[in-house]
């Protein structure tokens, strides 16, 4: 595809690089990482020419902001640059605002980053058939209570979490113990193992307790005796995937998703 978006991303860690990189191949770009690492970074832009670049405010050996300045003194092609920083820092958003970049924080929202990338190289976006993100957590909570997964457990918050960014990225289900669970980790500043266990444990809690009914309409053949409970992964992903086609039908509404 010739007018495909090339993105490089200069963050090749399965929370910040990965993910992002998974949301916007979702949308139809061309998603490339790279360690991250000044020099690296640097070389990278110069050989592969991307239309964006998402680099790490702080590198090793080289700076976002002097990345963009070396490839502006040496007269070299500079890409849309999104700069990320995990703390707010006025003074580094002015110089990125002086070179031209745009300067974001972390947690970075993957749509944004889309809808953000898309602006800066011209792009008109369609109307999206995503659903709001309040609405979209409006709907997981409604499904999760229906469940009967009880609100006062910490799988509760964990599985609300994921079943939205796997809702948003196609790829956090596809790696859960690598993308998805450090990603939740991260957010409730826990483990990997931890969320993978608590959420195993709400899924009995449901079985146990929960509506069958809902479960049945839901879940079909996997509720099914002979197969016993759904995996992690099944059940998230099926929650997802149902949201998604809801959403698509209904041009991003989720209202009664599940009624």
């Amino acid at each position: 595809m010739t007018n495909q978006i090339k993105v490089l991303i200069g963050n090749d860690t399965a929370e910040c690089g990965m993910a992002w990189a998974g949301a916007l191949k979702n949308a139809g770009m061309y998603a490339i990482t790279r360690r991250c690492d000044g020099n690296s970074v640097l070389n990278s832009i110069k050989s592969e020419a991307p239309d964006a670049a998402v680099l790490d405010a702080k590198m090793p050996f080289c700076d976002a902001v002097e990345v963009i300045r070396r490839l502006k003194v040496e007269k070299k092609y500079v890409p849309n640059v999104i700069i990320v920083s995990g703390t707010p820092d006025p003074n580094l958003e002015r110089e990125a605002a002086n070179l031209g970049a745009t300067f974001a924080l972390k947690p970075l929202d993957p749509q944004y980053l889309v809808s953000k990338i898309n602006q800066m190289c011209g792009v008109v976006e369609p109307k999206s058939e995503a659903p709001d993100e309040t609405e979209l957590e409006l709907a997981v909570t409604e499904i999760i209570h229906q469940v009967g997964i009880p609100a006062h457990i910490k799988a509760y918050h964990y599985l609300r979490t994921a079943i939205m960014l796997s809702v948003n990225n196609d790829d956090m289900i596809n790696c859960i113990t690598k993308l998805l669970y450090p990603t939740v980790a991260k957010q409730y500043q826990t483990t990997s193992s931890r969320v993978e266990r608590a959420i195993r444990h709400a899924i009995e809690i449901a079985w146990d307790r929960g509506n069958i009914d809902v479960l049945n309409k839901i879940f079909a053949y996997t509720v099914h005796t002979s197969r016993g409970k759904p995996t992690n992964s099944e059940f998230i992903a099926l929650i997802a995937d149902h949201l998604r086609l809801k959403s698509k039908q209904n041009g991003g509404v989720l209202a009664g998703a599940f009624r």
